[in-house]
């Protein structure tokens, strides 16, 4: 909380109210006798409510306020600082100190509903008999007579609901909490709490809503206009009629004036000054939502929900705006491409990673976020396909006891199956013979690839799979690799740009950082990378990836100004196809499929309809940026057989 006073306060030439005119509407009642009777009524009052401060027991302590933190609302931004939205609960809230809110708009809510405030003790026994005397003669509560202190008690503790009981306690805590905080604390955490409207709580969130600057910023005549607004924000909000708007903020420029808080030249000025409004922000949808949805999940898994919701977190995200709209449009220019090629009802998914730092880069979760907000970048489980493949070569190179030139026989070849006996085919139903396992994975061999993960043993390439972050349930089946399991496009990615940094990972992660709202660091996600496989076991299969875009399955990702490593991945059916491919600086796997798990079309190929989508964005995303070449085997040390 701030502790020193912004501003003087000139004295009033008359008592402040929560009100522009307490005596309006008093009907029969005489100046004479009114002022009489409330100068006797405030007496009263002021000692009945020392009485009840010491008899009101079962009131809130309010000594909790020291620690309290009131709810406030999560940003959301690019790795730029561009927001990309905000998340909150019922309270869209941003607190600033009182330092930072404009002296205009202090001493417009001051003269508005409390002018006294620096000088009495939470109560304003002139104000509560004054108004004590109107409800009395009006026989209801028209009129509320409370000080800026009592306002916030109620808002913090009591119901809303209007009654002589509740306005005594409210006095009473008003009493309490001026003996425990100061006078700029109080107005500060008043100001912070107090709601404006269009679902707008404290004057940060406000300001920007409704001229689209920060608090501190605000002029006279925006200043005026939102005090104006505090006892019916709806009413007299500028969005709802500015007609309204301008009245109210020339009642408090009045009140302003009439305090000599303000000159008349002050007041003029004020009122001939053109409003220029924001726009209603606390409902609107994210820019990006595969985005920011993702990262609200991550949020609420690590922070929990309430804390998403009221914690007020500055979360910085890896994700450039700019890049991510590119990646957006690739995916719904592809899509419509894909359909008139016969893939009905196809959905895609992409998802991009630095493989320096593990960055998300871009996350594409499906063709349209307003039709459908399952993510499927992070949410969808689908078979890889061949594009597995390259885990169960890098596990053998691993082991010492295999290279990219060793031969494999692509023969007919039967194993026991439980009961009965499995017979792995080929895409293409036929068989090559001998050939070097470079060559076994450019032409996406079906029948080396089992016998090699046989050989080295299925559970090491289970291993190797989750070293590199894939947590899908497998078997160490015959069958596994040929990519019967579930991944996700994230997973698949991630894993790829493991092997893009020669075995060094950091855990993927969308989120850069997380402050407080006060600046503290919450989390830092710089990355810390470990070496997690081997360097020459990464180099080599990066090697031979490069032979698949050059001259195999995967020539449709060749890019024209740089090589590139990737594998094609097709399941039985055509109903999953995958290109997951790297250069140096970024790795992205892009999958196409249909919700509904059908078929996509007979003969449909990661080669032939998806290679040319990862080709597409790379050449997008890679513009500007130096061609590299990727590191030889030769540059690391061969593991030992073992």
């Amino acid at each position: 909380m701030s502790s020193s006073r912004t501003f003087e306060n000139k004295q009033p030439q008359r008592q402040a109210s929560s009100g522009f005119d307490f005596l309006k509407g008093v009907g029969q009642v005489t100046g004479g006798t009114l002022l009489s009777i409330t100068m006797l009524t405030s007496s009263i009052v002021a000692g009945a409510l020392v009485g009840l401060a010491i008899s009101f027991r079962n009131l809130p302590d309010v000594r909790q306020l020291r620690n309290f933190l009131p709810s406030e609302t999560t940003y959301i931004y690019d790795i730029k600082g561009k927001l990309l939205t905000s998340v909150h609960g019922e309270a869209n809230r941003e607190v600033v100190p009182l330092d930072r809110i404009s002296p205009n708009l202090k001493r417009a809510v001051l003269a508005s509903e409390d002018s006294h405030f620096y000088d009495h003790h939470g109560i304003n026994p002139s104000g509560v008999g004054r108004a004590v005397v109107v409800n009395a003669v009006a026989g209801g509560v028209r009129e509320g007579g409370s000080t800026i202190t009592m306002q916030l008690v109620k808002n913090l503790f009591l119901s809303q609901k209007r009654a002589f009981t509740r306005k005594l306690a409210e006095g009473v805590l008003a009493i309490r909490l001026e003996q425990i905080l100061s006078k700029d604390q109080i107005l500060e955490m008043y100001l912070n709490q107090v709601y404006w409207g269009h679902n707008n709580y404290g004057v940060q969130t406000a300001a920007r809503s409704y001229f689209d600057k920060s608090a501190e910023t605000l002029t006279l005549g925006e200043s005026a206009m939102m005090a104006g607004l505090i006892q019916a924000p709806e009413e007299f909000s500028p969005f709802v009629s500015m007609k309204l708007a301008k009245q109210k903020q020339k009642e408090v420029l009045g009140r302003m004036l009439e305090l000599n808080w303000i000159d008349q030249q002050d007041y003029d000025n004020a009122l001939k000054q053109e409003i220029k409004l924001g726009r209603i922000r606390s409902f609107q949808g994210s820019a990006l939502p595969y985005v920011t949805n993702t990262v609200a999940q991550e949020l609420a898994k690590k922070f929990g929900r309430d804390t998403l919701l009221k914690g007020g977190m500055r979360v910085q995200t890896t994700v450039d705006a700019n890049f991510q709209k590119m990646a957006e449009e690739t995916v719904v220019k592809w899509h419509k491409t894909l359909l008139g090629e016969g893939l009905s009802k196809n959905q895609m998914a992409l998802v991009s990673v630095d493989p320096r730092t593990h960055f998300v880069k871009a996350l594409v979760g499906g063709v349209d976020p307003k039709t459908s907000e399952f993510n499927r970048a992070t949410q969808a489980q689908r078979q890889p396909g061949s594009s597995f493949k390259p885990f169960v070569y890098y596990t053998a190179f691993a082991s010492g006891k295999f290279t990219p030139d060793t031969t494999v026989v692509d023969a007919p070849v039967s194993y026991r199956d439980g009961n009965g006996w499995y017979y792995p085919k080929n895409y293409d139903g036929g068989f090559s013979g001998p050939m070097p396992i470079r060559t076994a994975l450019a032409q996406s061999r079906n029948i080396p690839v089992i016998k090699v993960g046989k050989a080295v043993g299925m559970n090491r390439v289970i291993e190797t799979c989750r070293t590199l972050g894939i947590m899908s349930p497998m078997e160490p089946v015959t069958s596994l690799p040929l990519g019967a399991i579930g991944v996700t496009p994230l997973e698949m990615a991630s894993a790829y740009a493991t092997f893009a940094n020669y075995g060094w990972q950091s855990p993927p992660t969308i989120i850069a950082r997380i402050t407080d709202s006060s600046g503290n660091v919450l989390l830092d996600n710089t990355p810390k990378p470990q070496l997690v496989l081997d360097p020459w076991a990464s180099a080599a299969i990066l090697d031979v990836m490069q032979t698949v875009v050059n001259s195999g399955t995967g020539k449709g990702a060749a890019l024209s100004d740089r090589p590139a490593a990737g594998k094609t991945g097709t399941t039985s059916s055509e109903k999953d196809i995958w290109f997951v491919g790297t250069v140096p600086q970024l790795t992205t796997a892009v999958w196409v499929g249909r919700d509904d798990n059908r078929q996509l079309a007979s003969g449909a190929t990661g080669g032939v309809m998806v290679a040319p989508v990862w080709r597409d964005f790379m050449q997008k995303a890679l513009k500007g940026v130096p061609a590299e070449k990727f590191k030889s085997p030769s540059q690391f040390t061969r593991p030992k057989s073992n």
